[in-house]
């Protein structure tokens, strides 16, 4: 049986990935609004939180039957967020008639999936410890979503001060993350 603070341990631990991503995401152009920061921060809470219940229901079959790929579709979603964050700050000229709000639709999507593919496992290792998922996923969730709010406010700040060059340095985080994940699953790490 886990206690507060192992559980604490894990939550925290799945919610730095949360914390990069919106790290990135704070640094793109797109204004940092109360609804951006609502969406953001709620999908991933959401997210980590539906995984790691999804993981506890399913057991090893769902488990088992992803295990192989998992880590390469948060590649894929992660690299294709980061690389358009990359492209668009990279673009000469500061007028741009639409700016990709990564808020939004397919981004919104891809990035709160990435973040929590590996809430699944942890799911499946939290129902083989017999612990209570209402509270370890709430746990989980809170802390994402928290992790979230400090990553999006930093990104921001970091944006204003540097500028254009941040958003090209939020894209390159995502796209290490993704990397990450990948050389973690296939060097066993």
């Amino acid at each position: 049986m886990m206690n507060f603070g192992y559980t604490f341990l894990v939550a925290l631990g799945l919610a730095m990935d949360c914390f990069a991503v919106s790290l990135g995401v704070g640094t793109s152009p797109v204004p940092l609004t109360r609804r951006l920061v609502f969406r953001i921060t709620w999908h991933f809470g959401l997210f980590q939180a539906g995984m790691t219940v999804i993981g506890w229901l399913a057991g090893s079959t769902v488990v088992n039957l992803i295990a192989n790929f998992d880590h390469w579709i948060a590649f894929i979603l992660l690299v294709w967020v980061g690389g358009r964050m990359v492209f668009s700050g990279l673009k000469k000229g500061e007028e741009e008639k639409y700016i990709q709000d990564p808020s939004r639709g397919r981004s919104l999507v891809m990035l709160s999936i990435a973040t929590s593919i590996d809430a699944l496992a942890v799911g499946l290792s939290l129902a083989l410890l017999q612990v209570n998922i209402v509270e370890s996923a709430l746990m989980i969730g809170i802390t994402s979503t928290v992790l979230s709010l400090a990553g999006l406010f930093l990104g921001n700040r970091l944006s204003q001060r540097f500028g254009r060059g941040m958003e090209v340095l939020g894209g390159v985080v995502l796209i290490f993350i993704g990397i990450r994940i990948v050389a973690s699953h296939l060097l066993g790490g």
